[in-house]
């Protein structure tokens, strides 16, 4: 048996605002709430359902991306001059990284969280 995740739930100050931010980066589409949340659907079995909490820990999400996307998301953060970097202690270093033959980033969104995006995995 294949397990996959299926959804889970992200931590903002603000869900539609974080929703659409993420998927504006990510290159998805934003469809508005369902219920209580707002998702943005990954790929076929994964969603990211965005919910309002006052306090939260930043959590961190790493996503192995096809060097397109890579480069798709990357001129986007580019454009919009948002701050990302090589490395996990190094997050606005402004550089990639190639670690196991691929790209690899990391930047931040509005509330914290950390992003990851890597080719090779």
């Amino acid at each position: 048996m294949e397990i996959t995740l299926n959804h889970t739930i992200v931590p903002s100050k603000d869900k539609v605002a974080s929703a659409k931010y993420f998927a504006r980066i990510f290159g998805f589409e934003y469809n508005g709430t369902s219920g209580h949340f707002a998702p943005v659907k990954v790929n076929k079995t994964l969603t990211l359902d965005f919910d309002n909490r006052e306090d939260f820990e930043s959590h961190h999400y790493a996503f192995h991306v096809s060097e397109d996307d890579f480069d798709g998301i990357l001129g986007r953060l580019r454009e919009e001059k948002i701050p990302y970097g090589s490395g996990p202690g190094s997050q606005e270093d402004m550089e990639i990284n190639h670690w196991n033959g691929g790209s690899g980033l990391y930047f931040k969104d509005p509330d914290g969280h950390l992003f990851e995006l890597l080719t090779r995995p």
